[in-house]
């Protein structure tokens, strides 16, 4: 009878174990994903050439929450709406006029370089890769983002500005596809 009793003493003890390791791993993945790092996935090719439909990576969450965002930081935006996350660059910030006249983009009406735009593919596109923007005004907590791959992105031309509550985390670190491992923007 004792070794029964304590056969059953060991499983409890084991299964309460068991239990605190869940428990903490949850806690622990939760901590992660909501204040330090978030994984990400891309979908579609609204960031192409500089993000790959469907790599994998992770998303800084510390530093939207402690730090400013910049001007052409990538931001993972969340669309409650749709209950789906987007990855843009921030174009304009705010209160400033953003607008985008033959394919040059304009701030408060100055002309602002797009260095990051991979040169090559953006003359390789056959139609209009960006199209004119009228000049919008941004709110003081308003973002405006575009993709990347200017004419196959629903960013805030179609969305409108976005709210900086809606952008989660920004930057990438790739991890998958390994040929493009790498901080892409931090």
């Amino acid at each position: 009878m004792n070794e029964k009793k304590s056969i059953t003493s060991a499983v409890k003890t084991e299964a309460i174990e068991l239990i605190k390791t869940i428990g903490t791993s949850m806690v622990i993945a939760f901590v992660t994903v909501n204040f330090l790092i978030r994984p990400i996935r891309v979908e579609g090719s609204s960031m192409y050439p500089t993000l790959e439909s469907d790599a994998l990576g992770i998303a800084n969450v510390l530093s939207v929450r402690m730090h400013d965002l910049n001007r052409f930081d990538i931001a993972i935006i969340y669309i409650k709406e749709e209950q789906k996350y987007l990855v843009k660059r921030i174009i304009g910030l705010p209160g400033e006029t953003v607008a985008y006249r033959s394919g040059t983009l304009y701030i408060n009406g100055e002309a602002v370089e797009e260095n990051f735009l991979d040169t090559e593919y953006r003359s390789s596109y056959s139609g209009v890769f960006m199209a004119d923007v009228d000049e919008i005004t941004l709110g003081e907590d308003e973002y405006y983002c575009l993709g990347d791959n200017r004419p196959n992105s629903k960013d805030s031309r179609f969305y409108g500005p976005f709210d900086r509550s809606q952008i989660r985390c920004k930057g990438a670190v790739i991890l998958y596809p390994f040929a493009d491992f790498g901080v892409k923007s931090w």
